[in-house]
């Protein structure tokens, strides 16, 4: 007779920030001998979630439970002392001290003051070849790979007994030899009657490791299903949580005519980038559709400058033809809009008129060398104006702003700089419906008067509203391109198809 499975679950679990609310009612389910995919776009609460299982940060509500048994976690000692083990994507690892110290560094068996060294190597030893490793107890950890170093983390989870381990988004920097050995002890732990709980960016993964997947949007849990009676692309579509297309704000253009603004050929970056080449034209919106860890933010940081690229070329026409030119020197004619408006995209104790002029203090100057305050208030309630930001005046405190005029002072930064060419990484991200609508109609502005759009969104209903053409982009890669006109099946069937390549929607 099998024995029951042992149970983990949590139930209607709030937490805010702020104000701003994280989790709302979330909850999670999962079972020993099973691994469980946790699956959601960039600030879905996937992250929120299993630091609170972890005991990084208390809930404000809700239960966690056992096996029925209801467990207080006030801490990650908490969190240990239930059985719950935590191996992080930035692996928290002593460079400089061995692989047994790392392993026993929260509790080094000791005999009064001394450290009971043989001890904790033998016993080292023992945990590494329970996942089938050969490392030296005694080697650094500074020098082993990141595939190594992953197992003497899980083998610090183990020497725990723990119950429940959560990975988070552990293949992330590994080799395939490297994942393939890492999932046969993921398979020999549920083996051994342990819960997985397992989140990744890699679709493929979860149909290899996992037996259940649930989906987290926008703070809550809105799907659970077991992976055998699902398929890559109804995952995406729950993550995305893809609605009917709420009309076009423009109907698909042509390309124009004549020479591209910009031109990029053969643009790589190891780990990041590999063979990309593609052309932008004036007054279009192309959408560069893929999923998190595809290469998008990548790519619209190598093009500025502001992550280094180790080859390729980069063309842009400034009125008298294509020239080659540098991702810094780009920089100047570009328009940046990061996912991280608050932490990248503003300085949010600074006031409007701050914020706008920063990008434009060349501009400002009078013969002294120092800020004209009358221009710089008149460049700031110009952009007021055009943006139509709600705001009660130049000098207010952007900090104290709603997410949808935060965000267009970040627009109004550059537009101040007359750009030609923007590029745009989740614009609308964190608004509500009202101020996404602002957004996406402030870019078709943009695109008729001349400028052009490379946008990044995850959501796909948005980009169907303004985008001319999409740029499909996957693990570095650019693999083909789909017309404006394209339906949200073709969209959706161009990043699902299950093979080595494919990530999760961000």
């Amino acid at each position: 007779m099998n024995a029951p499975k042992m149970s983990l679950r949590m139930e209607n679990i709030s937490k805010s920030f702020g104000g701003v609310a994280a989790l709302k009612g979330a909850h999670l389910e999962a079972h020993s001998g099973e691994a469980m995919a946790l699956m959601g776009a960039n600030g879905a609460g996937k992250s929120t979630l299993m630091n609170i299982l972890g005991g990084v940060i208390a809930c404000d509500s809700g239960r966690i439970s056992i096996d029925n048994t209801d467990i207080v976690l006030r801490s990650a000692r908490d969190a240990s002392k239930h059985g719950i083990a935590f191996v992080h994507q930035e692996l928290t690892m002593f460079p400089t001290m061995s692989v047994a110290e790392n392993i026993f560094i929260d509790a080094l068996p000791v005999s009064g003051p001394f450290v009971r060294s043989d001890d904790m190597t033998r016993e080292a030893q023992a945990l590494l070849r329970r996942l089938g490793s050969s490392i030296s107890p005694l080697t650094r950890v500074e020098q082993l790979g990141i595939g190594d170093r992953q197992l003497v983390e899980i083998a610090r989870a183990l020497r725990h007994e723990a119950k429940v381990i959560i990975f988070d988004e552990p293949t992330s920097s590994l080799t395939g030899p490297e994942r393939q050995r890492l999932f046969n002890v993921i398979n020999d732990l549920k083996a051994s009657g342990v819960v997985i709980v397992y989140i990744t960016h890699f679709l493929d993964e979860i149909f290899s490791i996992c037996e259940q997947v649930t989906v987290m949007r926008n703070g809550e849990t809105v799907w659970r299903s077991p992976i055998a009676e699902v398929d890559p692309a109804a995952v995406v579509h729950q993550m995305l949580g893809v609605t009917e297309n709420q009309g076009r704000l423009r109907e698909p253009v042509k390309k124009s005519a004549g020479e591209p603004l910009m031109t990029v050929n053969d643009l790589n970056r190891q780990g990041a980038l590999n063979g990309i080449s593609f052309e932008m034209r004036r007054g279009e919106i192309v959408g560069l559709w893929g999923l998190l860890g595809s290469g998008r933010t990548e790519l619209l940081r190598a093009l500025v400058g502001l992550d280094p690229v180790d080859s390729g070329t980069i063309h842009w026409n400034n009125g008298r033809g294509l020239a080659a030119i540098a991702p810094k020197q780009l920089h100047a004619h570009v328009g940046v809009v990061t996912e991280d408006r608050r932490g990248e995209g503003t300085f949010l104790p600074l006031s409007v008129a701050d914020n706008i002029a920063l990008p434009n203090l060349g501009l400002l100057l009078n013969k002294w060398r120092l800020v004209d305050r009358g221009r710089q208030t008149a460049l700031a309630d110009s952009m007021i104006q055009r943006l139509r930001i709600k705001v009660s005046g130049p000098q207010q405190s952007v900090g104290t702003l709603s997410g949808g005029n935060q965000q267009k002072v970040v627009f109004g930064r550059w537009l101040a700089t007359n750009p030609t060419l923007f590029l745009l990484d989740e614009p609308t991200r964190g608004l509500d419906v009202s101020a996404k609508t602002e957004i996406m109609t402030l870019i078709v502005e943009l695109a008729g008067q001349g400028c052009s759009v490379l946008l990044v969104s995850s959501e796909l209903e948005e980009l169907m509203r303004v985008c001319d053409r999409y740029l499909i982009i996957r693990r570095g890669r650019l693999t083909g391109e789909l017309p404006g006109s394209a339906d949200t099946q073709a969209l959706m069937q161009s990043i699902t198809t299950l093979d080595s390549d494919t990530e999760v929607a961000a």
